[in-house]
């Protein structure tokens, strides 16, 4: 059900067995603050967001609220008596949108509520709210962590495994044959993953600092999946390095077989006219408009300027090959 309140996307209680009741607004207020874990999920956007905040979550210190709303972030975590304030990002999986441009989501979370804000839907976010409908969700605050860091670390792996398919590919064509169209594709395939990499990199940090929290409602049990989260996105991490690395690789490569493809076809020239220049000497010297020019009298004379041009380039041809200019 969607809230009539426009800065308002979700709001849920959970029932602890997996199912999620979506909540009506006149009561979401009430259930952030009771003992029963309650989620409301806000648009960071909308102006009615920080004024609806201060108003039911007075429990929240300003700079908490200012967190949750902030423009610019970067992953990170921040505990605070027993909960926690969190940052993810996950890949951007819309419509013609970039993967790298990656999309926030903030998070408070205690035992008994989650309020998190975006500025722009994220998928992972959608595959929670299913879940809950669905009763098959999170039954606990740390359950909900637990699967929302799974679930964007789970959703980047395909982009990853997109971009490591590309450098494969360019990487055979340029072996195959290369061509100066293949730079800006490996520029692109290296932006993408440095600017992944800017987000994935300290979100690693914060799995790894949430898995090592004293939170109290945080037990062995969801601390061994964080592990497991922690394992796979230090492996994307280091996918990511290699993709970058590998790319540079393809692109001095690439250049490398573009400057060599330059220099023979520099050095046919040049022999060409070593062989010519003094050629064109001779016949322009003969073309010269005096008298006296040896020869001029005979009719065969043509034919044996003719041969004696020849006769020369096939001399200097002769002295390149001995001198393994050839």
């Amino acid at each position: 059900m969607k809230s009539n309140q426009p800065h308002i996307i979700c709001a849920y209680e959970f029932n602890g067995n997996g199912g999620g009741e979506t909540l009506s607004d006149d009561v979401i207020a009430q259930k952030v603050k009771a003992h029963k874990l309650a989620w409301v999920h806000l648009d960071a956007d909308h102006p009615l967001t920080r004024e609806w905040l201060h108003e039911n979550v007075d429990y929240l210190d300003n700079l908490i609220i200012d967190s949750l709303l902030q423009e610019e972030t970067r992953p990170r975590l921040n505990e605070l008596k027993d909960g926690m304030m969190v940052i993810l990002r996950g890949v951007n999986l819309h419509k013609g949108a970039d993967p790298e441009d990656m999309i926030s989501i903030r998070l408070w979370i205690d035992e008994h509520r989650i309020i998190s804000t975006q500025r722009r839907p994220l998928k992972a976010v959608a595959d929670i709210r299913a879940a809950l409908e669905d009763g098959r969700g999170p039954k606990s605050a740390a359950d909900f962590m637990v699967t929302l860091t799974t679930r964007l670390i789970e959703r980047m792996e395909p982009v990853l495994r997109e971009l490591d398919d590309r450098t494969d590919s360019i990487e055979e064509s340029v072996i195959e044959n290369p061509d100066v169209s293949e730079r800006s594709d490996l520029n692109d395939i290296r932006r993408q993953a440095i600017l992944m990499r800017r987000y994935i990199a300290p979100q690693k940090d914060v799995i790894a600092a949430m898995r090592g929290s004293n939170i109290r409602w945080f037990d062995t049990n969801h601390k061994r999946q964080l592990f497991e989260s922690l394992d796979r996105i230090t492996r994307y991490i280091e996918d990511l390095d290699a993709i970058r690395d590998r790319a540079q690789v393809v692109k001095d490569e690439l250049a490398n077989i573009l400057a060599d493809r330059m220099n023979k076809n520099v050095y046919i020239l040049s022999i060409i006219s070593a062989i010519f220049l003094p050629l064109g000497f001779l016949t322009g010297l003969l073309g010269i408009n005096v008298g006296g020019i040896p020869g001029a009298q005979y009719n065969a004379a043509f034919w044996i300027v003719v041969a004696i041009c020849l006769l020369f380039a096939g001399g200097m041809l002769r002295f390149f090959k001995h001198k393994g200019w050839l």
